[in-house]
């Protein structure tokens, strides 16, 4: 990757995961609260804290490999790629252990997005926000270390 190249990716990424960041502080802050309303809000920040990173997912896989071409799986499809090392192109972005949470994340987004008639559990929005929570430092520590090798190789 020439030096041009890397240092969009770098750009766009510590943008979005500056994003992501937001949205963990919104997270944390509307988990205090147990009304109805707020529990609606932190599962929309919860939803909104897995489409940022969705949105990080596609800047790396548009920086190296293209778009995932099956939209039938896309989402999961899209998160398996970026536990992938592939050999001469990219290392992984994120380990199978935090894709395991990130799963999770999608899971719930894809329910609370087709959910029009359901009330959130609060028992399973607590489960999910531990999670997400579990989250916060290891998607920074790995995505220092996917921007590391990648640097490493210009």
């Amino acid at each position: 990757m020439d030096e041009g190249k890397l240092a969009v990716l770098r750009a766009e990424v510590e943008n979005q995961v500056a994003a992501i960041e937001r949205i963990f502080d919104r997270v944390k802050e509307r988990r205090k609260m147990t009304d109805t309303v707020h529990l609606e809000s932190l599962g929309y920040q919860l939803h909104n804290l897995y489409c940022a990173f969705e949105d990080l997912f596609k800047i790396v896989a548009r920086t190296f490999e293209n778009e995932v071409t099956s939209m039938a799986r896309y989402h999961t499809e899209l998160l398996r790629r970026m536990t992938l090392d592939i050999k001469g192109v990219r290392p992984a972005l994120f380990s199978r252990e935090t894709g395991e949470l990130l799963d999770n994340l999608r899971a719930f987004r894809h329910f609370f997005r087709h959910a029009y008639a359901y009330q959130l559990d609060p028992r399973k929005l607590a489960v999910v926000l531990e999670d997400a929570l579990k989250l916060e430092d290891r998607f920074k520590k790995e995505v220092a270390r996917f921007l590391h090798l990648v640097s490493s190789t210009v």
